[in-house]
């Protein structure tokens, strides 16, 4: 009898820290929907003010996500909302909007670490700012579009009503048994301990949000180091043969990684290498764009709310409409991500004027003069 080995041991370890992390991803997202429901109905009021406006939502999304780079911790925080019925479906479509560009920012900073080497720089650059310009002009042409016609909140909303029609919530109803006690226990503890119920909904908030940041973080680390290797083989011997090849992969592997930043992240230095191309990893990129959208669709499934779910199917409709309007116009983002690569390298400074610019600056000052807050 064979005993296991210490790398049989440690995937064993891994996967069974992947099943309590996931569970606590899942926990998180039921707490925070139950805290938003303390805070009364002020509050949900305020709310619903301030996202009226579509460009205040954006400019919070892609700070947000730029904050805490992740699309995902951002996305699942608006479901939670949705759920709690804090935020209307309306309103968090343009704070996924804003999430999608903000999460570009971890490419760019990544990009930097070439900034030493010209040649490198300029093809790391371009080859991280391609998902940025992809996610811009998605939002140029679909928030407008969306503000006259609401075509993704209806096509959401009528996708999340057939997936409750054939039975959806009953699917994943043992999620619900399995978090709604614990939810409940530390809700119970937390209003124990404070009895004003709006001060013990925010301490719950802020708990409910650092068990997300945490489980989500780990999670990522987690899946990361299961299949980096073999992630690293797809991409030098077999996931750059084809574009097709390269979209669909790139879906899969964010789909399982869970963060579209960490997957597209690992191509940059390829591409400063010269090992790819920008025309090679645009593909890639939008198949990552689509794969992140797997975490909003978790975290509404486990509210068991329809809005909830119509608003993770918006992020993957949003995600879907890019696709199919830049992948066959692919040479517009390539040629603007080549351009804005041959303007800062020219003075390597303004690379840092770009990040601080695009994903801090210019939200601040936007939220500010249309005095969201």
């Amino acid at each position: 009898m064979h005993k296991p080995s210490k790398e049989s041991i440690s995937t064993i370890i891994k996967v069974l820290g992947l099943l309590l992390f996931l569970y606590l991803f899942l926990l998180s997202i039921e707490l925070m929907a139950d805290s938003f429901k303390m805070f009364g109905n002020d509050f949900a009021v305020k709310l619903f003010t301030l996202t009226s406006n579509p460009l205040i939502g954006l400019f919070i999304g892609i700070l947000a996500t730029s904050l805490v780079q992740s699309s995902s911790c951002t996305t699942s925080i608006t479901v939670g909302m949705v759920a709690a019925g804090c935020l209307p479906i309306r309103g968090a479509i343009p704070i996924i909007m804003g999430a999608n560009i903000g999460t570009t920012v971890t490419n760019t900073l990544v990009s930097l670490a070439h900034i030493t080497r010209p040649t490198e720089f300029k093809r790391a650059f371009a080859g991280a700012i391609i998902h940025d310009v992809f996610n811009l002009l998605s939002v140029l042409l679909f928030l407008p579009l969306e503000s006259f016609t609401h075509y993704l909140e209806h096509t959401a909303v009528f996708l999340s009503d057939i997936f409750c029609g054939i039975g959806g919530f009953k699917a994943v109803s043992p999620l619900k048994v399995i978090l709604s006690p614990i939810a409940n226990l530390v809700l119970s503890g937390f209003s124990a301990i404070i009895p004003n119920p709006k001060i013990a909904g925010a301490i719950a908030l802020v708990f409910a949000l650092g068990l997300l940041f945490i489980a989500l973080s780990r999670l990522v680390k987690l899946m990361k180091s299961i299949i980096v290797g073999k992630i690293e083989r797809l991409l030098h011997e077999y996931l750059f043969a084809k574009p097709l090849r390269s979209l669909v992969l790139g879906v899969i592997i964010t789909a399982i990684v869970q963060s579209s930043s960490a997957v597209t992240s690992l191509v940059v230095p390829l591409v400063g290498a010269g090992i790819l191309s920008i025309e090679q990893v645009f593909p890639y990129t939008i198949g990552a764009n689509i794969g992140t959208t797997i975490t909003a669709l978790l975290a509404a499934l486990v509210t068991q709310s329809p809005a909830a779910i119509a608003t993770a199917f918006v992020h993957l409709l949003f995600n879907l409409s890019g696709m199919m309007i830049w992948y066959p116009l692919r040479r517009v983002p390539i040629a603007i991500a080549k351009a804005i690569t041959r303007f800062v390298t020219k003075k390597k400074y303004f690379a840092l004027i770009y990040i601080g610019l695009m994903f801090y600056g210019i939200p601040l000052l936007l939220i500010f003069l249309t005095e969201g807050f």
